[in-house]
């Protein structure tokens, strides 16, 4: 580098937004991030944000359970948020704080890496609604079972190693529309699992350094590798994922009505007779 170039001290690289023009928002992939040690993400300020955090924030228990573990089955570490953080290398556990922007500080570290994605993602999918921010501490060998999430999201690995298991999104194989429907009216993240859905999977494996896109309720599972690991998964929302949540409520309702509603299209297209009579539903209070 010659003495006038300036130092690009981006977190995301510019080949790596190059690649998420070509994967967002439909595809998983790999990315790459260049977010330095932090000392908002060391382990004695997650444990002391954790104990700060608000019960509902926070969720955490053993990490050597069943990849499809029902989540009523899900058992406690019996350790306080705090001590399942300062030991995580030794007791077995799996943790994640959420919605970190609520603290200013994790705020701020949420939009300034938010903001950078901006210019690719905003062209795509319109105005990052909702940013929310969540760290995940993981104990060697722990998995996080297998699930799906509302929002668009890209998984930063900050130490340790793990794998990220994806199947597609909007593919009724591995999630049928019950399951959208279900989670869309209160129910929880987790999916049931079946042995058959290995093999399915994009196979993502992540170090420090790598991050990973992954598309609005694809279903995945999580394996931590052999030493304990923290990621910052850093998120938003879009009119799309929140038109699409209102047509599974939708067709929820009318599956109480005895009907069998359609799978709702994926990107880029709405539903948009269900989610307008969904909006106008909600707005006369005639659904809860």
């Amino acid at each position: 580098m010659t003495a006038h170039q300036p130092i690009d001290t981006r977190v995301f690289p510019s080949d790596t937004l190059a690649v998420m023009e070509n994967l967002y928002p439909q595809r998983a992939g790999l990315l790459h991030h260049r977010l330095p040690d932090h000392p908002l993400l060391s382990l004695d300020a997650l444990a002391a944000l954790g104990e700060s955090l608000p019960a509902s924030q926070v969720e955490y228990n053993p990490g050597n359970v069943p990849i499809g573990i029902l989540p009523e089955d899900v058992p406690s570490n019996g350790l306080s948020i705090g001590e399942t953080i300062r030991t995580i290398d030794s007791n077995g556990s799996w943790a994640v704080l959420k919605n970190i922007e609520s603290e200013g500080p994790y705020r701020d570290l949420l939009m300034t890496l938010l903001g950078e994605l901006e210019p690719v993602v905003s062209p795509r999918t319109g105005a990052m609604l909702t940013p929310q921010g969540f760290i995940f501490i993981s104990s060697p060998g722990s998995i996080t079972p297998f699930h799906f999430d509302p929002e668009h999201n890209i998984l930063l690995q900050l130490r340790g190693t793990k794998v990220m298991n994806v199947w597609p999104s909007g593919d009724e194989r591995f999630a049928h529309r019950r399951e959208h429907e279900r989670y869309h009216t209160g129910g929880h993240r987790n999916l049931p699992w079946q042995e058959g859905y290995e093999g399915g999977q994009q196979a993502v494996p992540l170090a420090p350094g790598d991050a990973v896109l992954m598309p609005v309720m694809a279903p995945h599972y999580v394996a931590n590798g052999d030493a304990p690991s923290i990621s910052l998964s850093i998120t938003w929302r879009s009119e799309w994922s929140y038109r699409e949540s209102e047509a599974h409520a939708a067709n929820a309702a009318l599956r109480r009505m005895g009907l069998d509603p359609a799978m709702p299209p994926r990107w880029p297209s709405y539903a948009w007779a269900k989610t307008v009579g969904w909006r106008i539903a909600r707005k006369l209070r005639l659904v809860a």
